[in-house]
């Protein structure tokens, strides 16, 4: 088959995509309420092989959701609390010595740390030193962990969702920009409605136990993922993101006034393919076989938030990046 084209097979698994994610989407239901809109954009994120950064207040369910969204894909999960005096060893794990019983010779071997699985949460990321926080986003980048130069490949698939704490920055080491460009999406989870509230009191004040069932597994999500690679996009979308991009760029040649006044730094290159990515799996996830410009729209806010740098006059305008990214959208055609 041939690259970036859909076969009679894949309208197939394009179904089959489709029913799995409805399926996930009530399993997270059954402890989840609401919060519908990030649970869309975390699997979006999960079939195009990123990463996301969950932003939000303690309390609503963050930790909650992801471990749930695991249960529900069937993959192996794990938490790591990032504090002050974590190291990058108890990220990736350490070598050891052993001695054999017998002979008493002595050998080193690599104990595997908790990154070694298939979902990540890496809880309150901006906690723990730069070295620490490297640690994590090399493999992020990298899909692998080097240790004593002997490299460990890491599972497939491979997916880390990092939370914040917008609050409380005491005490605290935010990502650079170049870190935070790891990340395909930014997502800001907010508070419930009032009718989502009432209805999760009265979920968690009772002895139900909700049981989640696995819909999918590892092999199941890797076959989708390189389904949504194949997926065929016309040059006027992929276009779109990369006109889009290049108008977050203070230059010269930038005939948006308002972006050389309230940006410091652009998005770059990385922007565009996480728009055109995610145009593709949200478009095979509503069972159209091609994404069109409205997909990429639905996604320029969580790609863009966290690459936009407004500088000190969009402080004291009190603009934010979503703003320039929504003034963008008014302007480009």
């Amino acid at each position: 088959m041939k690259e970036d084209s859909i076969g009679s097979s894949d309208v197939e698994l394009v179904e089959e995509l489709q029913k799995s994610v409805a399926a996930i989407k009530s399993e997270v239901a059954k402890v989840i309420i609401g919060q519908d809109d990030i649970i869309n954009r975390i699997i979006v994120g999960l079939l195009c092989n990123g990463h996301c950064l969950l932003i939000g207040v303690p309390g609503l369910a963050k930790t909650l959701l992801v471990k749930t969204l695991a249960s529900a894909l069937n993959l192996k999960f794990k938490r790591i609390q990032f504090t002050p005096d974590l190291m990058p060893g108890d990220i990736t794990g350490t070598e050891i010595i052993d001695e054999d019983s017998v002979t008493k010779a002595r050998s080193f071997r690599f104990v595997k740390g908790p990154v070694f699985a298939n979902i990540i949460l890496a809880d309150e990321i901006n906690r723990t030193p730069p070295k620490t926080q490297s640690a994590l986003l090399e493999a992020m980048q990298e899909h692998s962990v080097t240790t004593a130069g002997v490299t460990h490949k890491l599972e497939d698939p491979f997916f880390v969702l990092a939370t914040q704490n917008p609050i409380e920055q005491e005490g605290t080491y935010p990502l650079p920009e170049a870190q935070l460009d790891r990340f395909m999406f930014s997502l800001t989870v907010s508070y419930p409605s009032a009718k989502e509230e009432v209805d999760i009191i009265k979920s968690t004040t009772t002895d139900t136990i909700h049981e989640v069932s696995g819909i999918l597994n590892a092999d199941n999500i890797n076959k989708f993922q390189h389904l949504v690679k194949r997926v065929p996009v016309s040059d006027n979308v992929i276009e779109y993101a990369v006109n889009f991009v290049s108008q977050t760029r203070p230059s010269k040649d930038n005939n948006l006034e308002f972006i050389s006044k309230w940006v410091s730094w652009g998005a770059g290159p990385r922007a565009s393919q996480f728009l055109v990515l995610a145009a593709k799996a949200n478009a095979i996830m509503n069972g159209r076989f091609t994404p069109n410009i409205d997909d990429v729209k639905s996604f320029l806010i969580p790609v863009l938030k966290h690459r936009i740098i407004p500088n000190f006059n969009a402080e004291a305008d009190d603009i934010t990046s979503s703003d320039i990214i929504n003034r963008i959208k008014e302007n480009i055609k």
